[in-house]
């Protein structure tokens, strides 16, 4: 009898064999992938025996690209073509490099569209491509040690990630043939393995500080759910910074104002970083650095004047933490661990300063710089399929309230931050004018009442609707955000049918820090918002009442009106325009009551004369049977 091999669809026809998936932590000074083996999250290493390469890559001429320890090498040499730290500018337009230290170490190239690139021996390149060429370096290690194919990987992004820069990271990924299973935010994949190794159930803060990014998160965990309750922080801050600090200090110690050679600069940011890890154990390092033009810097540095260095950076990570704890409504009490994520939270500083915070001992008992790479991996493994039984759940949430453009420029918020993802919400929305047959969607992203002060995303249009009366149609707007943080918006007119959808992938360009700043001037501008939309929302109704009853008046005003109610009507319909146009919101009030108490006489009249024509000719029960029914010829009100 012949034997037929039969497996289910999409999965293995070997039993027992595991589709390979990778977790990846794309760091910006530090990079690794992991992956589950015998049924444990391992780091893997590559062919040097390191768990983890720098995020550096050095381009030549008609020379392969390297990454890694051995790009590191020509930082000194040839600073320019090796390009680091390329995750500050991933989602980044021209505008943001001047307000990078990297402008220091680079030549960029603003013409290259709407990316500003790198100028290399090999040509321009944008931080997507070098962030490519390093996820195609981890790509060639795992397949090497797992010993197959990749079916896909988890990468790992800061929650305060914004749309942009999450679809730059899936840009290069794609760029690097990975199959990007999700983009999970680094804090939740520092809870995934910190949570599955402890067992532990409440509230945990996640603090994320690496090379180039500051996260904060609280998540709360419960039999293996992980709910991300509100995430804050800072995509410009992180131990590059300490790192630049510090070698200003010795600049200043050394009587030199600015060194013009990058390569210079390359070595004082390396004998940087040296004296800081040494720090993290030791109460004092000595340095001694020639450079090739006979500059010297030699001296000792203490670790308290290391700390009076880096306090002030650090202590722009505790607003973001007080943040997170008013948005999820949690008091300092309620935390039950701290959790340390990154390589800067070795730091002596850091660690102690947290704790104080947070009142309590912080958790450092996972590897730093490998937990984010491992919960990933532990992602990745069930979103292969490998275990088709775990319970484990993610549930993230969006930064920034997504929202539509009204009527007077305000601010509709349909998704409100902090949503648990992925979402589906609709809101239904109608026309503005008499016989509208279109509707341009605006959708924007921010907490402010006023389109003006919030970040533009998409703008579409919704064509084919039924020419009805203001008010009259309902409009369906459906938001849909994915799990990876990318949003789609549709737009469905019901009575018709017509829809319309855009998928929001906004263009490069939001300037560094705009999310915190944005958050940060919602609560200082909280009172004067209001007065603001109270304000404009008075002037659409001003502008709404005008329109109705000029339509009324150009209608039929001549026969309900004399010549003189006409002009009374006429003065208030004018006081009512210049009114509007003022800044104040009880005038504008007053004017549209005046001018609805001077028009009560032209509406009664209007109604009178619309149930004399109903009535007349018509039998009583046609009449009840009309009014059942609702075939009026009166108009519709607005809804």
């Amino acid at each position: 009898m012949a034997l037929l091999q039969i497996s289910e669809p999409g999965q293995s026809q070997a039993p027992h064999q595991r589709r390979l998936a990778v977790g990846i932590d794309l760091g910006t000074t530090n990079s690794l992938v992991a992956s589950v083996m015998s049924g444990t999250a391992t780091v893997l290493k590559d062919e040097d025996g390191q768990w983890s390469i720098p995020s550096v890559v050095h381009y030549a001429q008609d020379s392969p690209v390297v990454v890694g320890r051995k790009a590191q090498e020509n930082a000194a040499d040839d600073p320019l073509n090796t390009i680091r730290s390329a995750k500050r500018l991933m989602g980044k337009g021209a505008s943001d490099i001047d307000s990078s230290w990297l402008s220091e170490h680079y030549h960029f190239d603003m013409d290259s569209g709407s990316l500003p690139a790198f100028k290399t021996a090999a040509g321009n390149k944008t931080a997507i491509d070098v962030s490519s060429a390093i996820l195609s370096k981890l790509r060639a290690t795992a397949e090497e040690t797992l010993g197959g194919d990749l079916v896909g990987a988890v990468i790992t992004v800061p929650a305060y990630f914004d749309d942009a820069q999450r679809q730059a990271t899936k840009d290069a990924a794609a760029l690097s043939g990975i199959h990007v299973l999700r983009l999970l935010n680094e804090p939740t994949a520092a809870a995934v393995a910190y949570g599955l190794d402890s067992g532990t159930d409440g509230v945990v803060a996640i603090y994320d500080l690496g090379g180039g990014t500051f996260d904060i998160s609280l998540l709360k965990m419960q039999r293996g759910v992980f709910e991300v309750l509100a995430t804050a922080g800072n995509t410009a801050l992180g131990g590059d910074d300490f790192d630049n600090a510090v070698a200003d200090w010795i600049q200043a110690q050394a009587g030199v104002s600015q060194l013009t050679d990058k390569g210079a600069r390359r070595q004082l940011l390396a004998l940087s970083r040296s004296l800081k890890e040494s720090l993290s154990s030791d109460s004092s390092a000595a340095y001694d650095l020639t450079l090739e033009n006979g500059t010297q810097f030699k001296g000792e540095l203490s670790l308290d004047v290391f700390n009076e260095i880096i306090e002030p950076l650090f202590k722009n990570t505790l607003p973001p933490c007080r943040q997170v704890l008013r948005d999820a409504g949690v008091a300092k009490t309620d935390v039950q661990a701290v959790v340390m994520v990154g390589g800067s939270t070795r730091v002596p500083l850091v660690r102690s300063k947290v704790g104080e915070f947070f009142d309590q001992k912080v958790l450092t008992d996972i590897d730093p710089d490998q937990v984010v790479a491992v919960g990933a991996a532990i992602q990745a493994d069930v979103l292969a399929g490998n275990k088709p039984d775990s319970d484990l759940l993610l549930l993230d949430v969006i930064p920034l309230s997504l929202g539509l453009e009204t009527m007077g420029g305000l601010v509709e918020k349909v998704v409100p931050r902090n949503t648990t993802i992925p979402i589906a919400r609709a809101q239904e929305f109608t026309t503005y004018k008499d016989g509208q047959t279109a509707m341009a969607l605006h959708v924007v992203q921010g907490e402010r009442e006023l389109v003006t002060d919030c970040r533009s995303l998409a703008k579409f249009e919704l064509r084919g609707i039924p020419p009805r009366t203001a008010g009259a149609c309902r409009i369906q707007v459906l938001f849909q955000v994915d799990a990876d943080g990318l949003l789609t918006v549709s737009a469905l007119e019901k009575e018709s049918g017509v829809v319309a959808s855009i998928d929001v992938k906004p263009s490069y360009g939001l300037s560094e820090g705009e999310i915190e700043q944005m958050l940060k001037a919602s609560m200082e501008h909280a009172s004067e918002d209001v007065q603001k939309r109270a304000l404009a929302e008075q002037r659409v109704e001003a502008r709404r009442t005008m329109e109705a009853l000029n339509s009324a008046l150009q209608a039929d005003g001549d026969q309900h009106l004399s010549a003189e109610e006409r002009a009374d009507l006429d003065g208030l319909l004018q006081n009512l325009a210049l009114t509007a146009e003022s800044e104040n919101h009880d005038a504008i009030k007053l004017a549209i009551e005046k001018l609805e108490a001077g028009s009560s006489v032209f509406v009664e009249r209007r109604m009178n004369a619309s149930v004399k024509q109903l009535m007349a000719g018509q039998e009583l029960s046609a009449l009840e049977n009309a009014l059942v029914t609702g075939e009026t010829s009166g108009e519709s009100g607005q809804t």
